[in-house]
């Protein structure tokens, strides 16, 4: 009698979930259920089309048509709104049952909203889905100036979307460096110089106390807590996600931010698997759990899920991810888990070039490179392995570091 296996959610994580079992089980059911009207896309590229830099259609990874080769049924348009993990069945808004031996969650996260006075208002945008892709990029094609909240990866992202759309920009931050629990504010002027030479600002310790509408309800000004105004027609609002956990409610799969798994990417329940964002995954090289929402991260973890749905502890989730901005002359990639840690080390050699690395018990966790990438390979291989760097910093940030020099170092010790 064949498997049949149910997977929530179609972004990557479920994606390549659903190719493994393929792979793995010719004969099984599986079903694909996603609230989102299209399938898979690739969630890295939306921003390069709300640029103005690709068109939609290398955007797109699989047609319905990807689906119907591999005999996997694709529910589009359709919430799943409670689990029953006794019964073994998902139910759907429309009351629709779904019954499975294995159910793998790949059910991601929605954007935080702003609990600020008009933060609905029309002209005010979240960043997450393809649909939203299009809502800006047909919305900033018109625009005059904008206001972009959250100094985080998705806010970096909106800020480029203005600048690479010539339209006057704000960058609204909290505190007085981007992504500052991973940069330092030496590091964060590199970035932030190269937002004010694409007409974007970078605007410290600041924020939304409100915002101002006209007669239509479109936003018209965004107010912060200062009392400081600025002018928006557009506004890109990248503040985090809050992950799709209220649909365990009444259930016993265990969870708090995100769901348990271990390192088989299974929660407590035998039957019951977990992949990409949702997770609290147990992450072999930190030794706790973590959360990672990179691409590569998610399609790895989808991967994995479904080998273990198939033949449960058979291969370890053990990976260390990696994030790239392309939006500037220069390069720049965090990987890791770089706002993790007890301790840090971190070097500038030029205007344009500067890392830092995060270590937690003496071990690399994560880090950021800008400018110069080739150390990444390196240091990836130390987190990997697990190599303890204690009392040589100096020696993992030499501007041209190689793994020699630190067991040189350790030698001597």
């Amino acid at each position: 009698m064949s498997q049949s296996y149910v997977i929530v959610g179609d972004g990557i994580a479920g994606a390549s979930a659903a190719e493994t079992l393929r792979e793995e089980e010719p004969d099984a059911d599986i079903t694909i259920i996603t609230d989102e009207g299209e399938p898979l896309y690739n969630r890295i590229l939306i921003k390069e089309f709300a640029k103005g830099k690709l068109p939609e259609a290398p955007i797109s990874i699989h047609d319905e048509s990807w689906y119907d080769d591999r005999d996997v049924d694709l529910e589009l348009n359709t919430l799943v709104t409670d689990i029953d993990p006794e019964g073994h069945t998902v139910t759907a808004h429309d009351g629709t049952e779904y019954d499975y031996d294995k159910l793998l969650l790949a059910i991601g996260g929605t954007p935080t909203q702003l609990p600020v006075e008009n933060s609905d208002a029309e002209g005010i945008h979240h960043f997450w889905t393809f649909q939203d892709a299009r809502d800006i990029k047909e919305h900033i094609e018109g625009a005059d100036n904008s206001v972009v909240i959250g100094a985080g990866l998705l806010g970096i992202d909106l800020a480029a979307i203005t600048a690479a759309q010539e339209v006057e920009g704000k960058y609204l931050m909290r505190g007085k460096a981007w992504w500052r629990y991973a940069l330092s504010e030496e590091g964060a002027e590199i970035i932030h110089e190269a937002l004010r030479e694409r007409n974007v600002e970078p605007v410290f310790d600041s924020g939304v106390d409100y915002f101002e509408v006209d007669e239509n309800d479109r936003v018209t000004t965004a107010v912060d807590p200062n009392g400081d105004r600025y002018d928006a027609d557009f506004v890109g609002i990248a503040i985090g996600l809050n992950f799709n956990t209220e649909i365990l409610g009444g259930t016993d799969i265990e969870y708090d931010n995100g769901i348990y798994t271990d390192e088989f990417m299974r929660t407590n329940h035998d039957d019951i698997f977990a992949a990409g964002d949702i997770t609290e995954f147990h992450d072999l090289i930190l030794g706790d759990r973590a959360q990672n929402g990179a691409w590569g991260s998610a399609k790895e973890q989808g991967t994995i899920a479904a080998k273990n749905m198939v033949d449960y502890g058979s291969e370890e989730f053990r990976w260390v991810s990696s994030y790239s901005i392309t939006h500037f002359d220069f390069p720049f990639l965090s990987f890791g888990h770089p706002t993790l840690g007890d301790d840090h080390v971190e070097a500038k050699y030029s205007d344009t070039e500067w890392r830092r690395l995060a270590i937690k018990d003496g071990k690399i966790v994560g880090g950021v490179l800008i400018g110069d990438l080739s150390p990444q390979t390196k240091y990836k291989k130390l987190m990997r392995e697990q190599v303890d760097v204690s009392g040589q910093k100096e020696v993992l940030v030499k501007q041209d570091f190689q793994l020699d020099d630190l067991e040189g170092a350790a030698a001597e010790q």
